[in-house]
């Protein structure tokens, strides 16, 4: 099991567009911690963002789900907002493009990445409780759909299961 007290996301916040390093494995484990930390910015009106893959090992779908949320929430704008991947590697290129995500946001392969030197660790904070932790699977989910409606054939059993479980409370 990973290790998820181990900083997975470098973020520097001062810089513009705010850079987000991304370190070993991103997932279900460890998302909850960015999609708050996206929230948060764009409540404060920060909607540029910039995420390096160069050392991010694989990547899973409710992680990619996040990623989706956030872009189609600084879609949703006055100002839209943009949200750009860069150096992913092969297989997580494959990954955003089978989903579809390279419709939605931005797909800089020929970038040498993020800028800053100034990273500080996001602290992964698992959600706490299993309810919790469905519905934020769940909507991760339910964005990669709003992507792309062929991906929910692709989770269609992830999508029953999950919201099964939210209903059940």
């Amino acid at each position: 099991m990973a290790d998820v007290t181990k900083p997975t996301f470098l973020v520097d916040t001062a810089s513009d567009p705010v850079a987000i390093r991304i370190e070993g494995r991103a997932s279900f484990q460890n998302s909850p911690c960015l999609n708050e930390f996206f929230n948060a910015l764009v409540v404060q009106g920060r909607t540029r963002f910039v995420m390096d893959f160069q050392n991010c090992t694989s990547m899973d779908s409710t992680f990619l789900g996040v990623l989706a949320g956030a872009a189609l929430q600084m879609r949703r704008l006055k100002s839209p907002g943009s949200l750009v991947l860069c150096r992913l590697g092969e297989r997580n290129l494959e990954l955003v493009r089978n989903l579809g995500l390279h419709r939605l946001l931005t797909v800089d392969i020929e970038t040498s990445g993020v800028r800053s030197t100034s990273f500080a660790a996001l602290p992964n904070i698992p959600v706490q409780g299993e309810l919790e932790n469905a519905r934020m699977v769940l909507a991760a989910h339910e964005n990669l759909v709003a992507v792309d409606e062929a991906n929910r054939a692709k989770f269609q059993d992830v999508l029953s299961f999950l919201k099964s479980r939210v209903q059940q409370g």
